[in-house]
């Protein structure tokens, strides 16, 4: 007798992220010190100096972390002006999305979430054997209006991602406040801002204040990215104490490290640090920009740390993905986002994207 898997699991395909620069470096024997991966929406200018200097001074080795994430969760209130009971923290954002989902899905439960969104939001609805339903895009975007249509009495759940990825659009903050009053009460809302920090001032959302009245929001939060500590693997969610209770309830126990907790309470003291780095990703996104546009290539306007770029066909965004990595650049291929003519750069420092520019261009010169 053999084991009996769930049946569920039988459609979902494990996800796959951007090639690490070591299986690069195997591959094509360049020297690590030589790739320039461009893939996974990484911060490249690194972490805070001053979670560095407390990284090098790290003995607590044999200690269990503080499952409770005390000191953690106190920064985030006293940064964000949330209640602690207001606040989960997570093994990465991803961590928030799959606690939510569990914590209101059964397998007769309907998830909503966006055409091209991220591919975690269906992981964890197949995961649960729920159903997706997906809403088609417009110009790359989310049909809030969409949404709307396709709630039913199964729905339990909806995902948004304002900035979305892999595509880089944002919803105006109007209309979320808009959707958000229409969604029926009992359904769980979650609002993926993993790339929060890198909007211009007057974009930022106003999520945080929605909290009170809106007792079926759930907002999620990283640190890997404009804060630089994707290794660490540490987020949070924020909403009604009755939510972040039941998350709580099935949380693992010590589900964020100790390094990832002082990591992440020491980057909210150094926000000068995310400022920079957000005002360089904004130089630098303008300098892509201008490159694509100068090569002819189309683009989707992007308001995170990446921009999606077409190749015009899936042969092209392959040959180019494969001409990169030949070069030493990691890209990331977004054909499993239904985009498969389009490949997603990260935004790197200008040596970098002086490198990757130049790199494209010869590819383009190569396929006119």
């Amino acid at each position: 007798m053999t084991i009996q898997f769930l049946k569920n699991l039988d459609n979902i395909e494990p996800y796959v992220g951007g090639m690490p620069i070591e299986e690069l470096s195997r591959k094509i024997g360049i020297p690590e010190d030589k790739i320039i991966k461009l893939a996974s929406n990484e911060n490249p200018y690194g972490i805070s100096p001053v979670v560095k200097k407390a990284l090098a001074k790290f003995n607590d080795y044999e200690l269990y972390p503080d499952g409770s994430g005390y000191k953690l969760i106190h920064k985030i209130s006293e940064y964000f002006e949330l209640e602690t009971s207001q606040i989960v923290i997570g093994n990465g954002s991803n961590d928030i999305l799959e606690l939510a989902a569990r914590v209101v899905l059964d397998q007769d439960s309907e998830v909503i979430f966006s055409e091209h969104a991220f591919a975690v939001y269906g992981l964890v609805t197949k995961a649960i054997g729920a159903r997706e339903v997906t809403v088609p895009a417009i110009d790359y975007a989310h049909d809030l209006d969409g949404f709307l249509k396709k709630i039913t009495s199964k729905t339990k759940l909806i995902f948004v991602a304002n900035p979305n990825n892999p595509t880089g659009t944002l919803i105006d903050k109007l209309l979320l406040l808009n959707f958000l009053e229409k969604v029926p009460d009992h359904i769980l809302v979650v609002l993926d801002e993993a790339y929060e920090e890198y909007l211009d001032v007057n974009q930022r959302s106003d999520s945080f204040k929605w909290l009170n009245k809106f007792k079926n929001l759930l907002i999620s939060r990283s640190f890997s990215k404009a804060y630089g500590l994707a290794s660490l693997r540490v987020g949070f969610g924020a909403a009604s104490k009755e939510i972040i209770a039941k998350i709580n309830q099935i949380r693992q126990p010590f589900n964020v490290n100790s390094i990832a907790q002082m990591a992440a309470l020491l980057s909210l003291s150094d926000i000068e640090f995310v400022k920079e780095g957000a005002r360089k990703n904004r130089e630098q996104k303008k300098y892509l920009e201008n490159s694509f546009d100068n090569l002819g290539i189309e683009y989707i306007k992007s308001y995170g740390n990446f921009i999606s770029f077409s190749l015009k066909s899936d042969e092209n965004a392959r040959g180019c993905y494969d001409y990169l990595l030949n070069k030493g650049i990691i890209l990331r291929p977004i054909a499993n986002y239904s985009m498969p003519e389009f490949l997603r750069v990260s935004i790197g420092t200008e040596d970098e994207n002086k490198i990757f520019i130049n790199c494209l261009t010869e590819f383009m010169g190569k396929i006119k």
